[in-house]
């Protein structure tokens, strides 16, 4: 009996020191939590026994239990590293089709060649899909999908319209419009220009030129458009003639634009409008030559000027933009708190990729460990309880951030002296009934 005990004693020892070398080995590794052996007495007997007088029968492993406490938080310059600072674990799958979850507190994630975020073991993280404004449709883990990060967004979208607000120079130098020549500042008084794109996509340069009349016009500005360098003519516009020795032989039609004495477009009687004509529109790209890569020729462009004036200050834009756009390319990544995933695209989108997904469980110490850093989930540990991110307790996302191992080296140190000096008194316990089994037997 005696070496059976000694010999259970043995193999406590190692169990301990085995868990306790596990946790030194793990001590760098992203999301590892520790572990700790718990032992129970060996205990036998009878009614036909003296419960007094009985001796215990050793020891056994009870179980080896997981600590899920919080492991502190490495920062890094990585979007896609993520840690969660509450109970919650991600949810991992092993391809993009199966059905079967498994759970992680490790957070380094990276894109693969696919541009789905995917972990060091090729995991695919799992989130919620997502509309245009970022609400998830579904918040089960039956609705989770791998996330995949878009490279490109949208369809480009020709330009319509350009709306500006700009300031024009009162004291700004007069021109004849006759003697209007793009190439020549010293023609015109001032100018701006625009990207616009067209139905491919492709952008293209629309500049504006403003020509403030001589007299005995008073406070009236010639509008003409160019768009590539090109003359574009705008609908209903004003005829031009170039003046003898003008080398620019083709002035485009122009806008009228008067203001009053206040600065601002001088009131008109309807049905006449201010700008002549309003809004300013041009031909179609086609015709003007501008559109020879394929693209709709049939485009045009209209400008909305929004309450322009003519003050004494200096020309100034205040307010510019176009309502077209190209194929965006990715530009940067955010994961708010909640997990929700915005790319930023170069064309000036912002698109909501997914939320990341959350899972918590009731009783964590029953998950059954995988490798990996990872966890399943058994009838020990119950059901994956799905959850979004930074609500009750399935904890805040932190991007940018990898929860680190929670072992403590110094108490594992601590623990493995004991373990070893554990080992070494049940050693020699069953070495002492060695040498006493040695002597009954030289009996004679």
């Amino acid at each position: 009996m005696s070496f059976n005990i000694a010999l259970s004693g043995i193999n406590a020892a190692q169990k301990d020191l085995d868990v306790t070398a596990n946790n030194i080995a793990n001590v760098n590794t992203f999301g590892f939590k520790e572990s700790r052996a718990e032992f129970a007495d060996v205990y036998a007997t009878s009614i036909f026994s003296n419960a007094k007088t009985a001796n215990g029968n050793g020891v056994k492993t009870a179980q080896v239990a997981q600590q899920f406490h919080q492991g502190s938080l490495q920062f890094t310059q990585n979007a896609l590293d993520l840690a969660i600072t509450g109970e919650g674990f991600f949810v991992t799958a092993e391809d993009t089709t199966t059905l079967t979850r498994s759970y992680t507190r490790a957070g380094a994630f990276n894109l693969n060649q696919d541009n789905y975020v995917v972990n060091a073991s090729g995991q695919y993280l799992q989130a919620y899909p997502v509309d245009e404004n970022g609400v998830p449709s579904s918040v089960s883990m039956a609705a989770t999908r791998p996330l995949q990060i878009s490279t490109s967004v949208g369809t480009p979208t020709q330009t319509s319209e350009v709306d500006m607000t700009m300031n024009l120079p009162a004291g700004g130098s007069e021109h004849d419009i006759g003697d209007f020549d793009p190439t020549n500042p010293d023609t015109y008084t001032s100018s701006t220009s625009v990207t616009i794109y067209d139905s491919l996509g492709e952008p293209h340069v629309a500049q504006t030129y403003y020509v403030k009349a001589p007299a005995p016009a008073v406070n009236e500005w010639d509008v003409l458009t160019y768009v590539d360098g090109q003359p574009t003519n705008i609908n209903g516009g004003t005829a031009n003639t170039p003046n003898a020795g003008n080398p620019n032989t083709t002035i485009p039609n122009s806008a009228k634009m008067t203001f009053g004495t206040d600065g601002l477009l001088a009131p008109v009687t309807p049905p006449a409008t201010n700008p002549s004509p309003s809004p300013v529109e041009t031909i179609t790209l086609g015709a003007a030559g501008v559109i020879t890569n394929g693209a709709d020729p049939n485009q045009t462009v209209r400008f909305n000027f929004n309450d322009p004036t003519q003050f004494g200050a200096p020309f100034e834009v205040s307010a510019l933009s176009q309502n077209g756009s190209t194929v965006g390319k990715l530009t940067g990544i955010d994961i708010a708190a909640d997990g929700l995933v915005k790319a930023t695209f170069s064309n000036g989108s912002t698109v909501y990729m997914g939320k990341v997904a959350i899972a918590k469980f009731n009783n964590t110490q029953g998950l059954a460990q995988i490798g990996d850093t990872s966890w399943q989930a058994t009838q020990t540990s119950g059901e994956a309880i799905a959850g979004e991110g930074n609500s009750g307790t399935f904890g805040k996302i932190n991007s940018s951030s990898i929860e680190q191992s929670n072992v403590n080296l110094s108490a594992e140190l601590v623990d493995l002296i004991s373990a070893q000096r554990n080992f070494q008194a049940n050693s020699r316990a069953l070495e002492v009934n060695s040498t006493l089994q040695q002597t009954i037997l030289q009996i004679r």
